[in-house]
């Protein structure tokens, strides 16, 4: 059998408050503390044995020089552990999987920062002049399910689209799939993403929803995310130039603008998600192989809805399936959880918050602290070195 890095991205997922986190308005925050706290104080077990027996623990009070609620039971750690700091400028999914790649960011993103009247005028002239839409709805910043509820019965009558922004470098379209269009959608967004190419934005995202009215409506499974192409040569793009097995998950063939990937997986879900990686380990093994997971719903269903029951509930769920990835594991793969940016499900808003990322996972039922990381890239190092590929231009390998 092959050598294999198995990274599975807890999309946000942060541990601790970066040391930066002051200029993006997150001094204090703390994704996995604060749903610890939260369950302290509400008398509520949270419980994450396997996650704290890899290290997760003692990853968190390195960053924190405190201990977990949770951490208080006699166990033996087995696996590497340790956390990453963000080279790059922003907080967002895009900046964080690159970086992971061994891809920083040292630009900045645009961004449509007015919170009403986010877009400007000339860009939504030239998007409605080219897709022969009746108009739009939104153009500010929203939370998407909120949006969606506000203005999806005006956006079925009328079939004008609702465009929103975020504190991200981001461009997103909600319609609903039935009356609009899926594939209507999809090339809205095709659109979107090339007038938009002049504004420096990271992702386009369709939005698609369904339901019967605003008291109905939901998100489906649909979305789809239309990134640029990094700006340098990643992990992936690497794996595959030398003969590799690239096999990314969920939105990862998204987010990498489907480039460096050679098998492509759609999921949706945490378990589906976990399902389909484990078959992935079970499958993907004649070659030098690179299979990456982003499990959104961390971000999108609890961080952004700022939901600290379900997050914790989510992360209780997730723990309970880390000993099947393990049992399917090779002796010479290397597993590891991480994640790309925080977003505190006790936090202020609802946008992301600039976080230490952990780093935990097992080889070979070993010990290894690999402390406190000065970027992500050092993960795209360690995958880099473990597969034997030519050596990154960012990050300096752990393993």
């Amino acid at each position: 059998m092959q050598k294999r890095v198995i990274v599975m991205v807890l999309d946000s997922f942060g541990i601790g408050a970066l040391p930066d986190a002051e200029s993006f308005g997150d001094a204090g925050s703390d994704t996995l503390g604060h749903i610890d706290q939260y369950s302290k104080d509400n008398g509520i077990e949270f419980k994450i044995p396997n996650m704290l027996k890899l290290g997760l623990g003692k990853a968190y009070q390195e960053v924190n020089g405190k201990k977990l609620h949770a951490d208080n039971a006699d166990y033996t750690v087995n696996g590497v552990y340790g956390a990453c700091r963000e080279k790059s400028s922003g907080k967002d999914t895009t900046s964080g999987h690159w970086e992971i790649g061994g891809c920083p960011v040292t630009f900045e993103w645009g961004y449509f920062t007015s919170h009403e009247n986010s877009f400007p005028q000339e860009l939504l002239d030239k998007i409605v002049a080219r897709a022969g839409i009746p108009g739009y709805l939104g153009n500010c910043h929203a939370s998407g399910t909120t949006i969606i509820a506000q203005l999806g019965d005006e956006h079925v009558k009328t079939g004008k689209p609702i465009f929103y922004t975020s504190a991200d470098s981001v461009f997103q379209i909600a319609c609903h799939e039935e009356h609009f269009g899926l594939d209507n959608l999809y090339k809205l967004c095709q659109i979107a993403r090339e007038e938009l190419e002049p504004y420096n934005i990271a992702r386009v995202i369709a939005r698609p929803f369904d339901g019967e009215d605003s008291a109905s409506y939901a998100r489906t499974k649909n979305r789809k995310d239309y990134s640029v192409l990094p700006s340098a040569p990643t992990v992936l793009d690497v794996c595959k130039e030398n003969n590799g097995e690239v096999v990314a998950i969920g939105k990862i063939g998204d987010i990498y603008a489907h480039q460096g990937t050679t098998v492509e997986i759609k999921a949706s879900g945490l378990p589906e998600l976990t399902d389909k990686t484990i078959d992935a380990i079970k499958t993907h093994n004649t070659k030098p192989t690179y299979i990456m997971t982003n499990l959104v719903d961390f971000d999108m269903n609890f961080g952004h809805r700022r939901d600290v029951v379900g997050y914790k509930e989510a992360l209780e769920y997730f723990d309970t399936r880390i000993p099947e990835i393990i049992a399917n594991l090779g002796a010479e793969d290397i597993l590891l959880f991480t994640a790309d940016h925080g977003c505190d499900p006790t936090w202020t808003g609802s946008d992301h918050t600039r976080e230490h990322i952990p780093v935990f996972g097992y080889y070979q039922g070993k010990e290894l602290n690999v402390g406190i990381r000065e970027t992500f890239s050092d993960i795209g190092q360690t995958i880099a070195n473990h597969l034997n590929l030519p050596k990154l231009d960012f990050g300096t390998a752990f393993i």
